[in-house]
């Protein structure tokens, strides 16, 4: 396990950390403005990524990629995470990524054609809906929404939320339940819907932590009113939903971890910074405080500890699967979504009020990225997981 990343992705890491630096993170200022009014420039700085030779840097070089594996992925997603415009630029951003690994792997030669071929490209972008209110999220077996046969086609009625950038997206991917008889991980499959569909409809995109969002920045809430689309719609056999999301789920904790490792570099650099040059009294910056020194070293066995975790899993899935590496992802998930909170809020604090305000993208990742311990499953779900798997070893069965 190469721990700096093989020969090929280091030069392609570097030349990604131009356009973060030199077109990103000058934008970032204006995000308090909305999504939607950055997108002349975004797409100015996708353009550059294309010419670059950096586009969609996880997809085949069929479909216009890099073909990384996801070890090499793993490093770039570290450095587009330093800015949360970095992953949107280059085509690699969730839940798109997801949806285009899923179509790669289990979409029909039509599925692929008509909105995988566009979805690579970036001329559009998708959505997955599988949350529901009504339901809790962290058992995804249990879900209202049904698709039922009629004819050649799928009717299909539910309400989801947290479907995550529906505003502005060409489709979503619905887990909905297609057999109510089946057993619980067999009830339910994936089937694409186009968002122009007659019976769709986007209710609103919901506030976090007082932040509605637009456009790719945003967590919708959608109702399906009798939409109907045909079977062939469906991807994968009927009934393979649940495999099908939990498929999705193992690489994307990868992507989410070495994201949410970006996130914690950038945060550092402005903690470290700010204790530079911030003084609380002539000649006497923050930085020698030993309580500061202490909340710096501690973010910094926390991150390294994390990032050679991630990168021994990702090695470990291309290598074995992600069935091999099943504990390993649930480790890394619950583990450094917890690093993320610690040393987001120990930058603020460093900050002080300045670290409430949108002078730094912090009080914006600390807004956004509390939901790391919740998405993906919360936390305390893989905390279990992982452990009744070690306890069984040792001959105790807890179910």
């Amino acid at each position: 396990m190469n721990v700096e990343g093989s020969a090929r992705v280091r030069p392609i890491v570097e030349k990604i950390r131009r356009i973060v630096e030199d077109d990103l993170i000058p934008l970032e200022r204006e995000l308090g403005k909305g999504f939607r009014p950055l997108l002349p420039a975004l797409r100015a700085a996708r353009a550059k990524a294309k010419e670059r030779g950096l586009w969609a840097p996880a997809l085949p070089e069929k479909y216009g990629g890099l073909g990384l594996p996801l070890a090499d992925f793993a490093h770039v997603s570290e450095e587009l995470g330093r800015t949360p415009l970095g992953h949107f630029t280059f085509n690699c951003q969730a839940p798109d990524i997801g949806n285009m690994e899923l179509l790669l792997g289990h979409g029909s030669e039509e599925q692929k054609k008509a909105w995988l071929e566009p979805l690579a490209r970036g001329d559009i972008r998708s959505c997955f809906s599988m949350t529901e209110p009504e339901h809790a999220g962290s058992n995804p077996t249990w879900l209202s929404t049904t698709a039922r046969k009629e004819g050649g086609d799928y009717v299909i009625d539910g309400h989801k939320w947290f479907t995550s950038s529906a505003d502005g997206a060409a489709f979503a991917i619905v887990m909905a339940v297609t057999d109510a008889a089946a057993q619980s991980h067999a009830r339910a499959s994936q089937i694409i819907v186009p968002l122009d569909a007659k019976g769709f409809r986007l209710v609103r995109n919901i506030p976090v932590m007082g932040d509605a969002g637009d456009d790719y920045m945003s967590h919708a809430e959608v109702v399906y009113e009798g939409v109907r689309v045909p079977q062939t719609n469906r991807i994968g056999a009927e009934g393979a939903g649940f495999l099908l999301a939990q498929e999705r789920l193992g690489p994307g904790r990868i992507h989410h971890c070495m994201r949410w490792l970006g996130i914690c570099n950038r945060a550092m650099d402005l903690m470290c910074a700010r204790a530079a040059k911030r003084e609380l009294s002539p000649g006497k910056p923050l930085g020698m405080k030993q309580t500061v020194q202490e909340w710096i070293a501690e973010s910094k066995a926390e991150v390294l500890s994390s990032r050679l975790m991630v990168l021994y899993t990702a090695h470990k899935i291309d290598e074995k699967g992600t069935y091999e590496a099943r504990e390993e992802i649930s480790l890394i998930k619950f583990h450094v979504a917890g690093v993320l909170q610690r040393v987001l809020d120990r930058a603020i604090q460093v900050f002080g009020a300045a670290g409430l305000t949108d002078e730094t993208p912090l009080a914006s990742w600390y807004r956004h990225e509390r939901g790391a311990r919740i998405y993906d499953g919360p936390d305390e779900v893989h905390k279990s997981v992982v452990a009744k798997r070690i306890l069984r070893a040792y001959g105790i069965d807890v179910g």
